[in-house]
């Protein structure tokens, strides 16, 4: 194949036939099609993910006997591993994404209406934190993703460009868990560093170590803060820190809602009794829509190519793409538009302006909106998998995504249940508002290239 390709080069800059440019052509799409195996992540961020090939891994666990993912109860961990403060460069990895230069790669990155899909560069930050992650800790750990704690969008990008993916560990104190701080970038010129401007995305990802062997919490080598700059990023990462504990803490798991949730949720259901209370002349507006009608769903088989680095467990990036796009079709449908992503923080949980405002909405009334104004939808997906033989499950995570829509449009409660995920979802669209309000993320409003 090697020779054949060399052969049509010869030819094509001969400049002879037509015929064999498009063998050239076919060449190359020939070439490059095993690349896209994965759905969008990068060759270069695949290779260092997956390590092993599936029918090794497969075949060692049929000679071991059980599964890869289960604690053994023996400490593979060495006792002597190094755990001295390390610079945060040590940790910097970057790769670019050909998508202006290479069209047969830009092909596993844009849907069918020639925008790039936000849920493969999310693949693809998955995996380049993975690789990060180990450069810090080393081999003997088990690493993994514990939450994508936020994704900003920052600029949205115009034109189809090569991309800069970059990140490194920006906090780790000590302990089993580090924070690492991605970005999505213009690529630069050569020796020169992305411009603000340029950043089309902003991530922070929380890993954790564990013992290969017991599955337990292994601590990991604190970072140094060497200048004012890795100052500031390790401040932000213990800001986000104490933030995620507070959250914990807050969770409507372990507390009832506030004094103004309560009264929200019960202003809510005096709404829904209003819409269906034949003396009162209010109905349920078209723009208004029951919580439970906007839920979608689906189900698909994990093939091993959607492994991640320890072969038995799925990888978190293809999670964050399928819940995305699960997302951004649910808004779609219940906006029947198609929605521009502001925020990621993945049924429609919640709506701003809401149907009923709260204290710290404003004391005034609820301002009546235009058809065509703007409104915030935040989605919620709740992912699980099921061992099919075992008829067992479990979750894998939760995903909560904000788009905006070009609507006016809002979602209505009735079950406690819903009641609880719509406060959750509000708790949420509060901070992403903040961002927005902040200049740290993308108000949604200017044009773009991806979804």
């Amino acid at each position: 194949m090697a020779a054949r390709s060399s052969c049509m080069r010869q030819v094509l800059c001969s400049g002879r036939t037509r015929q064999a440019t498009y063998g050239a052509i076919r060449s190359r799409r020939f070439s490059v099609s095993a690349h896209s195996q994965t759905d969008g992540v990068f060759r270069e961020l695949t290779d260092q993910r997956v390590q092993t090939p599936w029918i090794e891994a497969f075949r060692q666990r049929q000679r071991e006997g059980q599964e890869a993912v289960q604690a053994k109860g023996v400490p593979q961990t060495p006792k002597d591993r190094d755990l001295s403060p390390k610079k945060m460069s040590d940790s910097y990895h970057s790769v670019i994404l050909p998508l202006a230069q290479d069209p047969w790669l830009l092909d596993t990155y844009l849907n069918s209406s020639g925008h790039i899909r936000l849920g493969t560069l999310f693949m693809d930050l998955d995996a380049l934190s993975g690789i990060i992650a180990y450069k810090h800790t080393g081999d003997d750990v088990t690493t993994v993703t514990a939450a994508f704690d936020r994704i900003t969008i920052k600029h949205p990008l115009t034109e189809i460009c090569d991309l800069e993916l970059s990140g490194q560990v920006t906090y780790a104190s000590g302990r089993s868990s580090m924070e690492i701080s991605l970005q999505v970038a213009k690529a630069p010129k050569a020796g020169q560093k992305a411009q603000p401007d340029d950043v089309l995305i902003q991530a922070a990802c929380t890993m954790v170590s564990l013992d290969p062997g017991t599955k337990k919490p292994k601590n990991n080598a604190p970072v140094r803060t060497d200048t004012e700059e890795e100052k500031r990023l390790y401040a932000r990462g213990e800001e986000n820190s104490k933030h995620r504990r507070d959250l914990g803490q807050k969770s409507l798991l372990k507390t009832s809602p506030n004094d103004e949730e309560s009264d929200l949720i019960h202003a809510m259901w005096q709404k829904q009794l209003q819409y269906h209370d034949p003396n009162d002349p209010v109905r349920k507006p078209s723009n208004v829509h029951f919580m439970e009608t906007t839920r979608m769903s689906t189900a698909s088989i994990m093939q091993p190519q959607y492994r991640n680095r320890h072969n038995f467990m799925i990888f978190g990036g293809f999670l964050l793409k399928t819940t995305f796009e699960l997302a951004f079709c649910t808004a779609a449908s219940f906006a029947h538009s198609r929605p521009t992503v502001l925020y990621l923080t993945a049924t429609v949980v919640y709506t701003d302006p809401p149907v009923v405002a709260g204290n710290t909405d404003g004391d005034a009334p609820e301002k009546a909106q235009g058809e065509n104004e703007r409104t915030k939808v935040q989605v919620r997906v709740d992912s699980k998998v099921r061992d099919v033989d075992h008829r067992d499950s479990k979750p894998t995570g939760q995903f909560n995504y904000t788009f905006t829509v070009d609507k006016n449009l809002k979602v209505l409660p009735r079950t406690y249940t819903e009641f609880m995920m719509y406060i959750d979802a509000r708790r949420r669209v509060r901070r992403v508002l903040e961002s927005v309000q902040q200049g740290e993320a993308d108000g949604g409003t200017m044009e773009r290239i991806t979804e």
